[in-house]
């Protein structure tokens, strides 16, 4: 390893390589501080000939490589796992805005880009780029691209995948596949990008990429709303639609027990109104004079009249639509701070969502008593992230035994609506017993023949994503 160590400093310069523990330390552990495995190194490469040489030393000394972001994502899909030796190569210095093109609604970046800097970037050019998550400051889009990831505008745009036209790879070979196109039309053959966004860095190593940009947004209508229960929620959310089109850019669900610990933990942040749950609902305009304010009152009027929505507060400037999407963003961090809980990121179709969360109460209920249920999640698109908290008083390690019957019998109730058992986050170390359950043997079976195919070595992110045969 001392030998690799030297190779790489060689290589990428000596302030690149990381190999001291205290420093190693952040990268080695995940978002959720569940995963803490060692690794050999850290390596930083600042080119996309720096990473293909990591690759090519990592594959000549037998040594493993894990991709690594933001690393914010919740599956531990970008640090180590137990066992072999291991290279953690975060790509943070590759983090260049190569191109932009305003015109063709394009823009060209590296890597380790910061969502929030693509963001940036693109409302400077008086364009949008879509993807939002609460994480947006930290996540990488080399990151972002592997894990195909969704956020709040899903609804509206899609996910990360229907946001990239192009990419750059270094595959496991150490060869680079320049698959840096800006056409909306190549009908050449295989789309090769397709394979690599969502692949968790098991196929390849993104570099970088070539993004979709839309026309910027003119005006948004925000709204909190309160509701009964999950059945008005949905139909808060059909209401809309029935409104503003495809002009609902977002539609977010908040239980009261989701809404208390994410304010438990950012008391600057005030609450407009108290419900049993609540809908937060954005509108967007992309064209001066459409009318969104009017559109959103005109929607929430009568489900206020029909006891559907019990109170609602909307948005009167931009800075009261920054405050009510603080309201959700502390969502997560609430919950880790109160002690975290067991995720659960399942899908099914919107109009199962209501039975659904009933089961889902009922099932723990009646055979977990005293664990406590913190839904929220993007209603839209069908995304519920339904986390379950231990009971009063003790903590996730005091329930271990617990965990995976309650995450089998969550995700065996979306799977049982045609849902997914993992919507948004991925798989990576924590969801390879959805994918053994879950997946059936042929789609096992052809994930697996391309990684043999790209990766017979296998020398990229092990341990995540394919369960062992």
């Amino acid at each position: 390893m001392l030998d690799l160590i030297s190779q790489l400093r060689s290589a990428l310069g000596d302030k690149a390589v990381i190999a001291s523990t205290p420093e190693m330390a952040p990268y080695e552990t995940d978002w959720r501080r569940i995963y803490n495995n060692k690794a050999v190194c850290v390596v930083l490469p600042e080119t996309t000939a720096q990473v293909a040489a990591v690759v090519r030393l990592a594959g000549a000394a037998g040594v493993k490589l894990v991709p690594q972001g933001g690393n914010t994502g919740l599956v531990a899909g970008g640090v180590p796992v137990a066992g072999p030796p291991q290279i953690i190569m975060n790509l943070q210095r590759m983090n260049k805005i190569r191109a932009l093109d305003a015109t063709s609604d394009t823009i060209t970046v590296e890597a380790g880009v910061t969502l929030q800097a693509v963001q940036e970037a693109a409302a400077r050019a008086g364009r949008l780029f879509p993807v939002s998550l609460a994480a947006e400051g930290s996540v990488q889009i080399g990151g972002a691209i592997s894990t195909n990831a969704g956020g709040i505008q899903v609804l509206a745009y899609g996910s990360m995948r229907a946001q990239v036209l192009g990419l750059e790879v270094v595959l496991a070979d150490g060869r680079t596949w320049n698959g840096l196109r800006v056409l909306r039309k190549d009908n050449t053959g295989f789309d090769l990008k397709q394979i690599f966004i969502g692949g968790e860095g098991l196929l390849g190593i993104i570099t970088a990429a070539v993004l979709r940009l839309h026309p910027a947004v003119t005006a948004h209508a925000t709204a909190l709303v309160g509701v009964p229960n999950i059945y008005a929620a949905v139909a808060v959310f059909k209401a809309m639609q029935v409104q503003a089109g495809q002009a609902v850019s977002a539609c977010e669900f908040i239980t009261a027990g989701a809404l208390a610990l994410g304010l438990a933990h950012s008391p600057a942040i005030r609450l407009p109104f108290t419900s049993a749950n609540y809908v937060l609902v954005e509108i967007s305009a992309h064209a001066p004079g459409q009318g969104v304010q009017e559109i959103l009152l005109s929607a929430l009027e009568p489900l206020l009249e029909d006891g559907i929505a019990s109170d609602v507060v909307v948005a009167q400037s931009e800075r009261e639509r920054a405050d009510l999407w603080r309201i959700r963003e502390t969502l997560s961090d609430g919950e880790l701070a109160a002690g975290g809980s067991i995720k659960h990121d399942i899908s099914v179709p919107i109009s199962d969502i209501p039975v659904l969360v009933a089961a889902v109460e009922t099932l723990v209920a009646y055979r977990f008593p005293g664990f406590r249920l913190n839904i929220f999640g993007h209603l839209g698109d069908g995304n519920l992230h339904v986390n379950v908290r231990p009971p009063a008083g003790r903590t996730l390690a005091d329930v271990g035994p617990s965990k995976a019957a309650i995450t089998e019998a969550i995700e065996s109730l979306a799977m049982s609506y045609g849902g997914s058992f993992s919507a948004e986050h991925g798989i990576g170390q924590m969801r390879l017993e959805g994918m053994a359950a879950h997946k059936s043997s042929v789609e096992l079976d052809l994930m697996r023949a391309l990684k043999t195919a790209l990766d017979p070595q296998a020398l990229l992110n092990p341990g995540k994503m394919l369960p062992e045969p």
